[in-house]
């Protein structure tokens, strides 16, 4: 893969106020891709779909002007979340889908991602042709041909009625007690009436967006809060989506908090008893070691990949295969949509449930996951980690103490300026130690 300036792994993703995610980049970035997705061709149009951060309604409007300068028509959804913004892309056939998001990151970030007409991120011979396309004057196109912009007022009950249709018509929640946290992020005026409407006593949390509060002491990287939620309020489970509602995370009626190898291992199951698997999984180097021996005692192959949805998706579609996913509960079924989709995963795990007549905890209880600690290490400055001899000392003398026991990840994460420190092994308190020493002399750096 070519070397990109601007587009990481998972679109373009910053502090607001930094070189790229400002008024002046973002006119520009809307007018590069205008010339690029447009093609030249007259009545071409983009969706564009944010967030609840407050910094959404500025970069909307200069990504808005950049378009209509290069003559692109703009439909705007308002706050909605990414996967239904590819949805919405595909059933509107628009040139393009945009999103401003930053998912699970705090408030002051964002950032943008752009799906293609099929719903799918952009491939990156396209963002390339925008990234070329940014080095060139910005022009205008003649005033007759400037791009209009109007408001898409029914985005959130189109959607709605989509994530419904996924399950069957004769499916129905009534009697179970759900609650949900959308993060205070795009899903909160969306999960709720899902469930709600398929029959469900649903108590939320995180519905009260206010700009600023988005995935703040909630969503799927903060479950603990909708685990005292589904103790005390004796539900059946929790629902935790993160600020853009493209993963979740659940919890049980114990309290054990369910990840998303725990979630894909449900439904590779489920699929395969159904005869709807084709083919394997797709994880990454993060799944579980567990999980990767429960797939294949049931007899399903099982493929990683690095980190994020993007090489995930890349897999599946290469290998013919339908169902794939991470950790962090981004988990991807190309039988029934096109992206990682938070609601979408959840019904599925409500199908199963109610079709199996099996609780969430007795569902997840034949995955047995090998202890895992990771541990996120801020740093100041990009490391390059092969190249640091304090690092790959440690990491080498802690290799050598796990032996065939264990494995170590260090790598940088590609949305936030971090060092993640993954250790696995058999003996918990061994990698707990071992995960620290290594994170100690990362930070050191």
């Amino acid at each position: 893969m070519e070397h990109r300036k601007y587009f990481g792994t998972d679109g373009i993703r910053g502090c607001v106020g930094a070189s790229l995610i400002n008024p002046e980049f973002m006119l520009r970035l809307g007018w590069a891709a205008g010339k690029v997705l447009s093609g030249q061709q007259n009545g071409a149009k983009v969706l564009i779909g944010k967030d609840t951060r407050i910094s959404g309604y500025m970069l909307e409007s200069a990504l808005e002007a950049g378009l209509s300068a290069a003559g692109m028509d703009i439909q705007l959804l308002g706050p909605m979340p990414t996967p239904a913004i590819a949805y919405l892309t595909r059933t509107f056939r628009a040139q393009a889908g945009i999103v401003i998001s930053a998912s699970h990151n705090p408030y002051q970030d964002n950032g943008i991602k752009i799906f293609s007409t099929q719903g799918t991120k952009i491939p990156s011979s396209v963002e390339q042709a925008i990234e070329l396309a940014l080095e060139k004057p910005m022009s205008t196109v003649d005033s007759s041909k400037l791009g209009k912009a109007s408001r898409v007022h029914d985005a959130p009950g189109r959607y709605i009625e989509f994530c419904k249709s996924t399950v069957p018509n004769h499916l129905t929640l009534n009697g179970l007690k759900i609650v949900i946290d959308c993060a205070h992020g795009a899903t909160y005026h969306i999960a709720p009436h899902v469930f709600r409407e398929l029959g469900a006593k649903v108590t939320t949390y995180g519905v009260e967006p206010n700009g600023l509060n988005i995935n703040q002491g909630c969503g799927s990287t903060q479950p603990e809060t909708l685990k005292e939620k589904v103790i005390s309020g004796g539900a059946h489970l929790g629902i935790a989506f993160d600020g853009d509602g493209d993963r979740l995370i659940m919890v049980d009626h114990k309290g054990d908090i369910i990840d998303g190898d725990e979630l894909l291992f449900i439904m590779a199951r489920n699929y395969k008893e159904k005869e709807r698997l084709k083919g394997g999984v797709v994880g990454t180097i993060m799944s579980n070691l567990g999980l990767e021996e429960a797939l294949q005692s049931l007899g399903i192959a099982f493929v990683r990949t690095p980190v994020g949805d993007r090489y995930v998706m890349e897999q599946l579609k290469a290998s013919g295969w339908l169902l794939g996913g991470e950790p962090s509960g981004h988990i991807v079924h190309l039988g029934l949509t096109t992206t990682g989709d938070g609601i979408i995963s959840a019904l599925q795990i409500l199908r199963i449930m109610l079709e199996s007549e099996h609780n969430l905890h007795e569902l997840k209880s034949d995955l047995k996951k090998i202890p895992q600690i990771l541990i996120n290490v801020p740093v100041k400055h990009p490391i390059l980690l092969e190249k640091n001899t304090s690092i790959q000392s440690a990491l080498a003398k802690i290799e050598k103490k796990l032996g065939h026991t264990g494995r170590v990840l260090l790598r940088a994460s590609g949305t936030e300026p971090l060092i993640r420190v993954m250790l696995e092994g058999e003996d918990k308190e061994q990698i707990i130690l071992l995960a620290n020493e290594l994170a100690d002399v990362v930070g050191q750096q």
